[in-house]
């Protein structure tokens, strides 16, 4: 048990999780503190944290099968945790989201919460409990903390209710996603495991990735091909993908408030012949297009200046490819 009486989460990593651990030489360490670090519930300053943000990012399965990334906005508190075994959401997703049709009880989710101008950001994957006018409410299965790398920081706003416009379904990644995606310096990725279930290890995952503007490179092909920095370890992403390759993107304009959703297939690259091309990576991640779509001005927030991680410093420059 934890010191708060909730129970340990004995196996927090599954076995593509495990397999990518052992590559890295990282197992042995993570199977000993894993049931420390990732827990079975949201401690305090995580539960104060997802109150002060202005969106929160979702990950969710549609009834294909496919992951998608979804961001929620609303003031600061509309994500709150009355207890430390529950978060409860006061936002709906814009119509052609694809988390709207996803959100039932019984639905396996993976939520990030992150705040850029403080570059902070915790995880919380789990079971929706219950839904209404109002939002949803999910039950943790997994809560734990991110490392501040590669986070880009810039103060966002909530500006009101979204006034989205039209749903643009893409069958490939039209000049205007394109530019979007080559001049990004952040996307948000969901990965499942491929049997979704009640086990807290077999669940829905979304994760941030950030990098030098530039650093997702769009080939000729319309796929993807991203530098996968040093990281924490955990896998939780790269572990899901090799099991299961289906995933979820998602795109910001930070301008606009525009986001384009991507679903594809990703696979990781240990040793291509272009890592060399990307200073800092330790594998590529490449990702095939499937289709996409564009929420206009779907996200009620609006930015400041991005301010890049200093980590990245040694990186790219991506741009001048």
């Amino acid at each position: 048990m934890s010191p708060g009486g909730y129970p340990l989460i004995e196996r927090p990593f599954h076995e593509g999780e495990q397999a990518l651990q052992r590559r890295a030489g990282s197992f042995a360490k993570l199977d000993a503190i894993g049931p420390q670090v990732i827990r079975s519930f949201m401690p305090d300053q995580h539960r104060s944290f997802f109150a002060q943000l202005p969106f929160v990012v979702v990950g969710s399965v549609d009834a294909g099968g496919q992951p998608w990334a979804s961001l929620l906005a609303g003031p600061p508190g509309f994500a709150h945790s009355p207890d430390p075994q529950q978060l409860v959401v006061q936002a709906k997703p814009v119509p052609g989201d694809p988390l709207a049709a996803a959100l039932m009880p019984g639905a396996a989710l993976g939520l990030l919460g992150i705040e850029p101008p403080t570059r902070r950001r915790n995880r919380m994957n789990g079971l929706v409990s219950a839904v209404d006018s109002q939002g949803f409410t999910v039950r943790v299965s997994q809560s734990f903390g991110n490392c501040p790398k590669y986070i880009q920081a810039r103060e966002g706003c909530y500006t009101g209710p979204a006034m989205p416009g039209p749903v643009q379904e893409l069958s490939t990644l039209d000049p205007a996603a394109r530019r979007l995606l080559q001049a990004a310096d952040t996307f948000f990725i969901a990965t499942a495991h491929p049997t979704v279930s009640g086990d807290a290890a077999q669940g829905v995952d979304v994760s941030h990735r950030g990098g030098k503007p530039g650093f997702v490179q769009v080939l000729d092909d319309g796929s993807l091909v991203v530098p996968d920095f040093v990281g924490n370890h955990f896998f939780n992403t790269l572990g899901n993908l090799a099991l299961n390759p289906r995933c979820g993107l998602a795109f910001v304009d930070f301008e606009r408030g525009d986001v384009v959703q991507v679903a594809a297939n990703g696979f990781v690259l240990w040793d291509d012949e272009h890592l060399r091309d990307y200073p800092g990576a330790q594998r590529l991640l490449r990702f095939e297009v499937l289709v996409a779509r564009r929420l206009a001005t779907a996200l009620p927030l609006r930015w400041g200046e991005a301010e890049l991680s200093p980590v990245l410093a040694p990186t790219g420059p991506w741009l001048s490819r």
